[in-house]
């Protein structure tokens, strides 16, 4: 076992490398960039939604003495709306985001630095990347790990009981809430929740913004759990439904498909208990399948899942920063983040592929090729 976990962590190392390389290619061939951004932003043109430049650095004095810049003349610039910029400038943003250097060079720099954890600043923040990841580290932490616990600890006992009572009135009655839930999506549901019970429309019981309230370092310690709960209640909601509606339909089947097997009706015929059947035969086999999805179904929460509900609920996470680093051209966020993300799905894949041989030990990862 230790030698197939040491082959799959040198094994993260190449794919690394071609998930940023890939996405560095992208962003090469991608129209605008961090330059574009400053320029159209200096000419009165950036329309972003997501503005939220505080200055790109102290040599260019936020980018803001771009009229003291202009040229007499128009010059002829690689770069859209240029025209009339001084070149030394423009030289001035590429040297400063980086892009005075080759490609390969910068992505070759980008790969050294990032497995030293250095990040570098963000273009448009007057802040490290990494503290900036820190920062907003808390929320996603929060929205991705509840909702994931939450979620697979509802679906899998119910979707064990769906299996059992299969055809049932409890099945039919449980399956109409599910389909509720699978087809409303969770944006959808958190707008639902807020107009009824955050003030929207009807009561105003939860709070809107933030994990914590404002005077939550002066609180108990119970006060604090509380407090944090209260301020949890809906996202989390309205993210768990979805997830625990798909999650419980996967593991019914699962566990239906498992139960019409002969070695089911094997250990039935030597006289073995309904609950040993269940639990000491089926539910290993069965929750193979769910174990597969867990990867996935986690690292989305952290991104994918809580974007539009960080976005709703006005919680600052990973999600609505990579999102808004993508839409100001903030490169040195989009690959931090990125960086992250990945490194967190293939430590998380090497996991699950461990907690395959702990649910069934017949699995034998060691004796196959990575």
């Amino acid at each position: 076992m230790a030698g197939y976990i040491l082959r799959r962590l040198l094994l993260m190392i190449p794919t690394l490398i071609g998930i940023m390389a890939i996405n560095f290619a992208v962003v090469q061939f991608a129209p605008g960039g961090p330059v574009e951004k400053v320029i159209a932003k200096l000419q009165g043109t950036d329309v972003g939604a997501t503005d939220r430049f505080t200055g790109a650095g102290s040599d260019l004095g936020g980018h803001n003495a771009a009229p003291d810049q202009m040229a007499g003349e128009a010059v002829t610039s690689k770069y859209r709306g240029a025209q009339g910029l001084d070149p030394e400038f423009i030289k001035k943003l590429e040297k400063e985001f980086g892009f005075d250097k080759p490609p390969l060079e910068r992505f070759g720099l980008m790969l050294w630095n990032y497995a030293r954890f250095d990040f570098g600043q963000s273009y448009f923040r007057s802040i490290s990347v990494i503290d900036l990841i820190k920062e907003k580290l808390p929320v996603s932490i929060s929205l991705g790990l509840w909702m994931t616990l939450i979620s697979y600890g509802i679906s899998i006992p119910l979707g064990i009981a769906k299996a059992v009572r299969d055809g049932s009135r409890f099945d039919v009655w449980t399956s109409f809430v599910i389909a509720v839930g699978y087809a409303v999506p969770s944006f959808l549901f958190g707008i639902l929740l807020i107009v009824l019970f955050a003030g929207g429309s009807f009561w105003s019981i939860f709070p809107l913004r933030g994990l914590t309230s404002d005077g939550w370092a002066l609180m108990s310690w119970p006060e604090r759990i509380a407090d944090y709960l209260w301020h949890m209640a809906l996202p989390l909601a309205a993210m768990a439904t979805h997830a625990f509606a798909t999650t419980t339909l996967l593991v019914k089947n699962s566990f239906l498909d498992e139960i019409r097997k002969q070695y089911v009706l094997t250990a039935r015929m030597k006289g073995l208990s309904e609950r040993r059947v269940l639990y000491g035969h089926v539910f290993r086999n069965a929750m193979l399948i769910v174990i597969a999805g867990f990867p996935g179904a986690f690292i989305a929460s952290f991104f994918a899942g809580s974007l539009l509900i960080e976005t709703i609920f006005s919680l600052d996470g990973l999600g609505l920063l990579s999102f808004e680093s993508v839409i100001n051209r903030d490169y040195a966020v989009v690959f931090a983040t990125l960086y992250v993300f990945s490194l967190m799905g293939l430590f998380i894949n090497i996991l699950s592929d461990l907690t395959y041989m702990w649910i069934d030990p017949r699995i034998d990862f060691e004796s196959r090729e990575v």
